[in-house]
């Protein structure tokens, strides 16, 4: 009785309604007879229509891999600090940090008047020691022309033959003074030693920079890496997979190049392992949070696709569709699979149908909508 009661149509709606009217008079022994016999309520007619059109899928058992996700960093492969070479005043600064500078180019300047000097004073040192070399080897012949007379003595000869080598030495080491002096010069103009982005300036202009002081650091973003801290219990699996995905927002990188270092972490038993990424690159920087993926076998799961899940909130959830009607079901939502799949932790069982469209599965079950449903 309390059930014809409830999905009865409004008063005066429908042949239904006028009839029920006209056994009202009859009163509740009435009644109780035709729900006994089965009365269509136009109602429950009406309701049993939405639902029945509702696209509904089963929910399924499926193979996928066995994947574990780490929390991973990106870092760049190629990061360095520019040094001083030489020491000095810095007089000009061309570049600042987030600048995006080529290979080769000019970083800063330092002031060079020492370095030049230095290099004429190198100049003048082995042009000397060139004319004492053309003096000696002058002198060496006269000799040799001489001894070989037997005009001269054989101590001659030696003395002339030990200045012409002292002199050749002499030249050898003015040319490598002055290679030196040019170097220190050139070190006055600091480059790039590749093309990337300053993140660090340590120096200012004005500031006096001695040999192996810190100029500037840079990165580039043209080649980088995930690093993770490996479990143990998982090094030997990932060793023989040799593989790993990288995900970040809704972009997967896939990588075979994978290095899991050989000493690990013997407090926290984890082995640091880098992943190198390829492809499109844009928008990831050194120092971003990603997630990075180890397949460690294959798993059966449940699956449903995607577009039954909804997320209101903090709660994720499906509608459940039975013979019983529409059911709201939270679950734990898992991994996205391949072929817009959804892995399901916990909420439901394999064989559950869930509906496909959550937005017409909320506004039937708002009707009170009971029912069965069908793909």
């Amino acid at each position: 009785m309390d059930r014809w009661i409830a999905s009865r149509p409004r008063r005066g709606s429908g042949w239904g309604g006028r009839l029920a009217r006209r056994l009202g008079a009859l009163g509740v022994p009435a009644l109780l007879l035709l729900a006994c016999i089965g009365w269509p309520a136009a109602g429950l007619a009406a309701q049993a229509g939405p639902a029945a059109a509702l696209r509904t899928a089963p929910v399924r058992r499926v193979q996928v891999d066995r994947e574990v996700r780490l929390d991973g960093t990106i870092e760049a492969v190629k990061r360095a600090t520019v040094q001083a070479q030489t020491g000095g005043e810095v007089m000009e600064i061309l570049f600042d940090v987030d600048d995006y500078v080529e290979r080769g180019a000019v970083l800063l300047r330092m002031k060079d008047t020492e370095q030049r000097a230095r290099v004429r004073r190198a100049e003048a040192a082995l042009a000397e020691a060139e004319a004492h070399l053309r003096q000696a080897e002058a002198e060496y012949r006269r000799i040799r022309d001489i001894f070989a007379r037997k005009l001269v003595s054989r101590s001659a000869m030696d003395r002339a033959t030990a200045e012409r080598k002292a002199a050749r030495a002499r030249v050898r080491q003015a040319r490598a003074a002055l290679a030196e002096a040019r170097e220190q010069l050139e070190h006055t103009v600091v480059r790039a030693p590749y093309s990337g982005i300053v993140v660090e300036r340590h120096v200012e202009v004005g500031e006096i920079a001695t040999p192996g002081k810190p100029l500037m650091t840079g990165i580039s973003l043209e080649v980088l890496r995930a690093v993770v801290q490996l479990p143990q219990q998982w090094v030997n699996a990932v060793r023989r997979q040799h593989h790993a995905r990288v995900y970040w927002r809704d972009r997967v990188f896939d990588s075979d190049r994978v290095t899991v270092y050989p000493l690990g972490d013997a407090r926290a038993h984890t082995f640091k392992t880098r992943i190198r990424l390829e492809g499109d690159l844009k928008g990831l920087y050194p120092g971003m949070l990603v997630k990075v993926g180890f397949r460690l076998g294959q798993a059966q799961v449940l699956a449903v696709p995607a577009s039954a899940v909804f997320h209101r909130s903090e709660v994720t959830g499906v509608y459940v569709v039975d013979a019983e009607g529409i059911h709201l079901r939270q679950v734990r939502a898992g991994r996205a699979l391949d072929g817009g799949r959804v892995e399901i932790l916990s909420g439901l069982q394999a064989g559950e149908r869930v509906a496909l469209d959550p937005v017409r599965a909320a506004f039937v079950l708002k009707q009170g909508a009971r029912g069965p449903a069908h793909e």
